[in-house]
């Protein structure tokens, strides 16, 4: 069999209202080359290497073991070789990345024949919800859904000077932890606030409308009871709309916090607003990224 190579970005969820339905696409990639071997081994670089690089509990091979043993198909054993440069635990979709490559390496190895959009629902499936893969997979501004137990998505492709600032606290947070903070049920107000914001916020990228996004991008069903848990988020908030930046939003569930903002504005500019409102907290890093439009690759090489 050919060597597999994937390219897979980035993404950030929810963008405030979009809750479980909207998330974009980033340059910042996982990278990968598997091949067929007589056992499973991993070469890992880039970001947290003890972990993508640890045999044991490993997401992506349980993921191709699974998916391969619901097709009553053997599992390959892969030589995989993996670059990542997607951040943990931080809400940027790595979990998405990694399901989406398990899928796509075991339909490969597999010999299952399936098409794009079947690795994607497959995929969305296991990660329990589609908004992270759809962008991940797809690129740009997804926006994805489930009616009916099928999943839909559309992928409208960013403004090329729409540029993002990723803002990482100094510890990650579980997903699982933060979602448990929200409650069982909203009130009508709250949902259809929120179903304003995301038809204004879908509107906004479609027409390229840099002007409705501090408005779009507000939030009543996960950012407020997130608080507690994403400090950073309450400090960046009063930037939206102000200096070049387009909005603040929590990066999925969090905690690092995005910021959209025009090239109009320097990114030193921007850097010192946010770092003026976050003295008091400990930073890891701040990542000036692009909004990335292409999607994963997949290419056989050999």
């Amino acid at each position: 069999m050919k060597t597999v190579r994937l390219q897979l970005p980035a993404t950030s969820a929810n963008l405030g209202p979009g809750f479980d339905t909207l998330a974009l696409a980033l340059e910042l990639f996982l990278e990968i080359e598997a091949e067929a071997a007589a056992t499973f081994s991993i070469e890992c670089s880039g970001r947290n290497p003890e972990i993508c690089g640890d045999l044991n509990n490993h997401l992506l091979l349980e993921t191709y073991r699974s998916v391969l043993a619901a097709e009553h198909r053997t599992a390959v054993p892969l030589a995989l070789r993996m670059k990542n440069g997607i951040p943990l635990g931080m809400g940027l979709g790595s979990s998405a990345a990694v399901r989406l490559a398990a899928v796509a390496l075991a339909a490969h190895f597999g010999s299952l024949a399936w098409s794009s959009s079947r690795i994607v629902e497959v995929a969305a499936a296991l990660e329990g919800h589609p908004d992270n893969v759809a962008a991940c997979w797809y690129g740009g501004f997804a926006v994805a859904g489930s009616p009916s137990g099928r999943l839909a998505s559309v992928s409208i492709s960013p403004p090329a000077e729409w540029r993002a600032i990723l803002v990482l606290p100094d510890r990650p947070v579980a997903t699982e932890h933060s979602r448990s903070v929200l409650p069982e049920h909203y009130s009508r107000a709250d949902a259809v606030s929120n179903l304003q914001n995301v038809a204004l916020l879908t509107a906004a990228f479609a027409l390229r409308r840099p002007e409705l996004l501090p408005l779009a991008t507000q939030d009543t069903f996960h950012q407020p009871y997130r608080l507690q848990l994403c400090p950073l988020l309450p400090l960046l908030l009063p930037l939206a709309g102000a200096g070049g930046v387009l909005s603040v939003t929590l990066s999925g569930a969090g905690p690092a916090v995005l910021v959209l903002w025009t090239g109009a504005e320097s990114p030193t500019h921007v850097k010192q607003l946010i770092l003026e409102r976050t003295t008091q907290l400990a930073l890891v890093e701040l990542i000036e990224v692009r909004l990335w439009g292409e999607g994963a690759s997949l290419d056989l090489i050999g």
